[in-house]
């Protein structure tokens, strides 16, 4: 079983640009993982204005038995009670899979609690994205709605949901994981 101390997070900066671009490879994955911010082919210059946005904590998410940069996340304070997890992307093929997904939103849902000193933290996911989903809810966030808004990816319109936890609720849950491990 991973555990917390599998990987870390660190500030993404303009040194970690080409492994992002590496890992989008056409419009859906680009769409998948950063919604509709950028535009496909994502560029150096898309990601210098996305990181001089001071709103904006982006991180890349490191492997630490291997050093190996993993991912990418996000964190965003959308107001003084709430803040967003998005742009969320186990870039890495090789850790797929694996339960990284769920230790990356514990982590980032932690830091976005102490760091933003907000009382909710939210996310937007697609509602195909069973794995996604599932790691949100395993660290306490629930469905609270189906985004009226759908993004049109080709012909195909993909809808997401908004999940949402409050602080009580994820400390809540993060002590009941630790009580039963």
């Amino acid at each position: 079983m991973n555990n917390n101390q599998d990987i870390r997070l660190e500030k993404f900066s303009k040194t970690d640009f080409d492994t992002l671009l590496s890992w989008i490879k056409d419009e859906k994955e680009l769409i998948q993982f950063a919604g509709p911010i950028f535009s496909f082919p994502l560029t150096k210059e898309q990601l210098s204005n996305y990181v001089a946005d001071s709103k904006r904590n982006a991180f890349k998410i490191i492997h630490n038995d291997t050093n190996r940069v993993i991912g990418h996340c996000e964190a965003y304070k959308t107001d003084k009670q709430n803040s967003r997890l998005c742009r969320i992307l186990i870039g890495d093929k090789n850790f797929r899979g694996k339960g990284y997904g769920t230790i990356l939103a514990k982590l980032l849902t932690e830091w976005s609690f102490d760091n933003l000193h907000t009382n909710f933290v939210d996310l937007n996911v697609y509602d195909f994205n069973a794995s996604a989903i599932k790691s949100y809810e395993n660290v306490g966030f629930k469905k609270i709605a189906i985004n009226e808004m759908t993004t049109q990816v080709n012909s195909e319109n993909w809808t997401s949901y908004k999940m949402i936890v409050t602080r009580e609720d994820f400390y809540e849950k993060t002590r009941q994981k630790t009580t039963n491990s």
